[in-house]
């Protein structure tokens, strides 16, 4: 056994036991934290296959952006699991047959024969020099740069079509003017009333 070959069984393995963690766990947070393990070690796997650009996109995507908002919503929510899981044991039947079926696809896609080592080509061997960001930036930007402008077009599109939404006046919506703070005066907002004072009974 190499020691490239060690290092992708340490990674997978931890890969699979953060999997598993996330899904039994009863914290959301410790969920997500294990999902956040599990990200880390499918990067690492990816720069064992010389694809370092999917693995810095998936820690700075996924870990660096989606998981932390995770993490906010879930402090935030406060989720109750206990409440979660009392109606859990009425879908458990459904969930055993759905599981039975996938194991059972499963198994007939790995004994057909057509997933083994034999069948899978063998990656070609690349330079020292080899840069898989430069690659892909060379492809995308050459013959797949139409597509890519198409692709940034509509997330474009998306952007302004949320921001519009959110601008959107409604007639119950309270909103401020801001030229109007700007030019009030401490006199329009504040008016000083001399109230008389209480007198005592004299002695």
């Amino acid at each position: 056994m190499t020691f490239l070959q060690l290092i992708f069984y340490v990674f997978a393995s931890v890969l699979v036991i953060a999997s598993l963690m996330v899904i039994t766990v009863r914290n959301p947070v410790r969920a997500a934290l294990f999902l956040v393990l599990a990200f880390f070690s499918a990067a690492c796997l990816w720069l064992t296959l010389e694809a370092e650009f999917l693995a810095i996109a998936l820690v700075l995507v996924y870990v660096g952006a989606v998981m932390v908002l995770f993490l906010f919503v879930i402090m935030m929510l406060d989720i109750n699991i206990a409440q979660m899981r009392a109606g859990f044991a009425r879908y458990l039947p459904l969930g055993l047959i759905v599981a039975v079926v996938m194991a059972g696809e499963l198994t007939l896609v790995m004994l057909s024969g057509e997933f083994g080592l034999e069948q899978v080509p063998r990656p070609a061997g690349h330079a020292a020099d080899y840069n898989n960001t430069r690659a892909l930036g060379q492809v995308i930007y050459t013959d797949y740069v139409f597509v890519f402008e198409l692709a940034a077009l509509i997330l474009l599109v998306a952007i302004i079509a949320a921001i519009s939404l959110t601008l959107r006046r409604r007639p119950q919506t309270r909103n401020q003017s801001p030229e109007k703070q700007v030019r009030v005066r401490k006199q329009d907002r504040l008016r000083v009333v001399r109230m008389p004072t209480s007198q005592k009974g004299k002695p």
